[in-house]
């Protein structure tokens, strides 16, 4: 078979190797990866730069209270959460190429208009439509990774989205430092500015991406046509079946009775208040410090690059040896470290340590818990709720974290300190029990394969799969 000719069905699985399989994959990270993490990265920068509006004058200028600022944050995370379940559902039915850059385009438009908001109502309406736009963006990107890439190469890949948060985070301090000179440009303030720039770049990606994102292995242009063929079978293969776009409503309600589900969805809040609390408030906790504005934005960034090297670093880990829990676990430890000291400390050199520290722990956290819920939930439906899930508790989480930083608590946020300490106690506890029952139910699949498949001797393995999804003795939960 030459290279270019389409193949038979399992011709491509034939005759691929792993030189061949590599080459593939390398294709696909420099289309999908760099487009995936942009989106997220901008994404998460015209959700959490009113963090850094705040430092360069927004709430003075708008003479907004501690509560009415902390309010409009809490005010994205409700349609955000409400959107990311029906999004999440619908993605394969529009189209991933479709939605996400129409999502993107429509949140960009909101946040361009968010730079002319003069009064807290209108502040109030920007947030909503924000959360409104945004809230199925990343559980839509996990899921349409998973239509490319097997289960064991997509933390590496979700790993960078979190990448891409960190580094979105430090860009915007940068950016923010930048663009803050601008104050009194054509009468504007340079608040208005950050929201401005950064609102029309969204636009234009959006744009971009709309053009240029596949839906599907078959549609990947750069791919040869046995490269297509081979990408989507080996997924099935993975799969046993090729897995039904059909919104099944018994898939939906099936997965919610699972103890593991819930370990992790509970895991993934307290993750959600660390996580979106430190984006927000990042900002504000190094401005308790005494800096200037500028030097405070500038302060911003050396974390987020740290936790930006040490994501890539978990993620690969992870990866390589399916140690979602081990590598979460540690990376946990390290956070509860972190918070203690940061509650004990009494200096600020050792106060902007501590931060480092949660910065660049949290940040690791994360891919490898969202990853481990995509990881062990299948098929499509089931898989897209359990996602779904996790990222609203997430959110729940960040609903939460915006209101435990008040500035009458700075520079110490004691208050905040014990608050997340406790949290990643609880975490620790959840990863570790969920690893123990996760390796129990592997074991069990073994032990009991007949009685699983009880009454299903007459049916394939597709149809197998698709009565059982993950509890199909064959499939084997990632710890």
């Amino acid at each position: 078979m030459s290279i270019g000719s389409k193949p038979k069905r399992g011709e491509a699985l034939a005759h691929f190797n792993i030189k061949t399989d590599r080459k593939m994959l390398l294709k696909l990270d420099l289309l999908l990866v760099p487009m995936c993490c942009a989106m997220y990265l901008i994404a998460f920068l015209d959700r959490s730069n009113i963090g850094n509006a705040r430092i360069a004058g927004l709430q003075k200028n708008l003479k907004l209270t501690d509560v009415q600022y902390e309010t409009a944050i809490t005010v994205t995370y409700i349609p955000y959460m409400a959107a990311e379940l029906p999004s999440n559902l619908m993605v394969k039915k529009i189209g991933p190429k479709i939605q996400l850059p129409i999502m993107m385009l429509l949140w960009g438009l909101v946040s361009t208009c968010q730079s002319q908001v003069n009064s807290y109502g209108g502040l109030l309406a920007c947030r909503f439509f924000i959360g409104l736009f945004e809230g199925g963006l990343f559980p839509g990107l996990v899921l349409y990774l998973s239509g490319f890439y097997r289960p064991q190469e997509l933390q590496i890949r979700v790993g960078l989205f979190f990448c891409a948060a960190a580094l979105s985070s430090a860009f915007s301090g940068l950016l923010a430092t930048a663009i803050q000179l601008m104050e009194g440009l054509r009468g504007m303030h340079g608040w208005q500015w950050i929201f401005l720039l950064e609102g029309v770049f969204t636009i234009v990606f959006a744009l971009f991406s709309l053009w240029i994102l596949p839906n599907t292995p078959l549609d990947v242009k750069i791919l040869s046509q046995s490269e297509r063929e081979y990408c989507q079978q080996r997924l099935e293969l993975d799969a046993k079946r090729s897995e039904s776009t059909n919104i099944i409503r018994k898939d939906i309600f099936g997965a919610l009775p699972d103890l593991c589900l819930w370990i992790l969805v509970l895991t993934l809040f307290c993750s959600g208040v660390s996580l979106f609390g430190l984006a927000y408030f990042t900002p504000s906790i190094v401005a308790g410090f005494g800096y200037s504005a500028n030097k405070t934005q500038r302060y911003t960034v050396p974390p987020f690059a740290i936790a930006f090297v040490a994501t890539v670093i978990g993620a690969l880990i992870a990866d390589k040896y399916r140690a979602r829990g081990a590598v979460a676990f540690v990376a946990t430890s390290l956070s509860v470290a972190g918070f203690a000291v940061f509650y004990i400390s009494k200096t600020v050199a050792v106060r902007y340590v501590s931060l480092n520290m949660l910065i660049t722990s949290v940040y690791t956290t994360a891919p490898c818990l969202i990853t481990w819920l995509s990881n062990n939930a299948a098929a499509h439906t089931r898989r897209a709720t359990a996602v779904a899930l996790g990222f609203m508790a997430t959110n729940l989480g960040g609903i939460v974290s915006t209101w435990i930083y008040p500035k009458s608590a700075a520079p110490k946020y004691r208050f905040a300190a014990k608050f997340n300490l406790a949290l990643n106690c609880f975490m620790l506890l959840g990863i570790a029990t969920n690893i123990v029952l996760l390796r129990r139910r592997n074991v069990e699949k073994v032990e009991n394969r007949e009685e699983i498949l009880a009454g299903m001797e007459d049916l394939d393995a597709h149809e197998q799969y698709e009565l059982l999804g993950d509890r199909h003795p064959d499939f084997k939960y990632t710890l």
